[in-house]
């Protein structure tokens, strides 16, 4: 029950946004945060856990989470620590109809596990042709607008949309790349598409597409997200454009961060993604771009079946399972890079809370009693048995990873204790 009063005693508090970093308690009431540190006057808990040895930090974003089986995929969710995610709007069918997205928000709610945040669709039916009913799918729960994994090739619908979106405060997101570079392309354009024999997609499909959405940015004033950036010259036109006072924010995926082509190996269907994974200099380039606070990171959680996977890599469908693995993955790359602890877990919690703008990613009194409680130093293995996720496919099975959740607090209920 929302009115229940949990105290979580003797954890390492990590709050990024407030800085707070230190063993305190955290007292909860009323679905949102009463307290930390000593309980207020005449607190008294129903229920007191303990998180000695572990860390307790506000519960994870997500802005790019696929959910085709709604509760299957928000049980996944909470497993991972994560509390709202956004959804992205390219489902079957694509969201662009208000009864949609309510059905959508209405599960979830009855779930009463994570929050969905949905993306609405910018053009209808995700054609690029004609403008969404924007209005109708924001009054239905709608947090942004999205083309999901393409950007209209159109620039004139383009720049109409955000025109229409800037008019009405409505942020956009895009996932940039131009169509036509991209071509039919499946892999990065590089020297491992080249020994395969696969058609690739150059990095500059990437930044043609970010150059002209900085552009009509700026010339339209609209909100602009760019979502799952992968190259390096992606990055620095997005640092440019924000040096130069651009409001524009982006996020990258958490393979990403440690996936370069070379993981393709001999045609791995499971590290075929959208976007392509990029060179070495592209990866360690989202790595400073996440290190630096420039990029916030997502999981890109797209479930695939064994169907999907095996195929040939051309075939094959493209993404992995990422909510499970969002937080480990993270972790993993803060040591790799040698981001501190708090900073890398900013870009999980209230970074992309800032870029949603929504409640939660902190642990301030009166926020969300959204919380993620985890154990840094446990070290586990991936496995398709151990993933709540209906798809089992990721680049990462069998590998050891170190941190996993032990406990999931949404709006103060515990909804996943492992």
């Amino acid at each position: 029950m929302a009115s229940d009063k949990i105290s979580i005693k003797n954890g390492r508090l990590v709050d990024p946004k407030s800085g707070v970093d230190g063993q305190l308690d955290l007292h909860l009431a009323d679905g949102r945060v009463a307290a930390l540190g000593a309980a207020p006057d005449g607190f008294a808990a129903a229920r007191v856990i303990d998180a000695g040895g572990r860390v307790v930090c506000p519960g994870l974003i997500d802005l790019a989470a696929r959910l085709p089986g709604l509760e299957g995929e928000l049980a996944a969710a909470v497993a991972g620590g994560v509390t709202s995610l956004a959804c992205p709007p390219d489902t079957r069918p694509p969201l662009d109809e208000p009864g949609l997205v309510e059905r959508i928000v209405r599960r979830a709610h009855d779930a009463g596990l994570a929050r969905v945040l949905p993306l609405g669709a910018l053009t209808a039916r995700l054609r690029g042709e004609a403008l969404a009913e924007l209005g109708s799918l924001a009054r239905a729960g709608c947090v942004a607008f999205s083309q999901g994994n393409a950007t209209p090739a159109d620039t004139q619908v383009l720049l109409r949309a955000l025109q229409y979106a800037a008019t009405f405060g409505y942020p956009v997101w895009l996932r940039p790349q131009d169509k036509y570079l991209a071509g039919e392309g499946v892999a990065h354009d590089g020297e491992v598409a080249a020994r395969l024999g696969l058609p690739g997609i150059p990095a500059a499909a990437e930044a043609v597409a970010v150059a002209t959405a900085l552009e009509l940015a700026r010339a339209t004033g609209v909100r602009l997200h760019l979502a799952r950036l992968s190259t390096a010259a992606g990055v620095e036109l997005v640092r440019r454009a924000r040096a130069d006072g651009l409001a524009v924010t982006c996020d990258v995926g958490v393979h990403h961060l440690h996936l370069t082509e070379m993981d393709i190996g001999f045609f791995d269907s499971a590290a075929r993604f959208e976007p392509p994974l990029r060179a070495q200099r592209d990866r360690e380039a989202l790595s400073a771009a996440a290190a630096d606070g420039l990029a916030a990171i997502c999981s890109d959680h797209t479930p695939v079946d064994a169907d999907g996977k095996q195929l040939p890599f051309g075939e094959a469908e493209a993404g992995a399972s990422g909510l499970e693995l969002l937080l480990p993955l993270t972790l993993k790359w803060a040591a790799a890079a040698g981001v501190p602890l708090a900073q890398a877990l900013a870009r999980v919690t209230c970074d992309p809370a800032a870029i949603l703008g929504c409640a939660g990613g902190e642990l301030s009194v009166g926020a969300p009693a959204d919380v993620c409680v985890f154990d840094a130093e446990a070290e586990w293995q991936v496995s398709a048995a151990g993933l709540r996720s209906e798809g089992k496919n990721t680049p990462f099975l069998g590998c050891g990873m170190q941190g996993r959740v032990a406990m999931t607090l949404v709006g103060g209920r515990v909804v996943f204790a492992g």
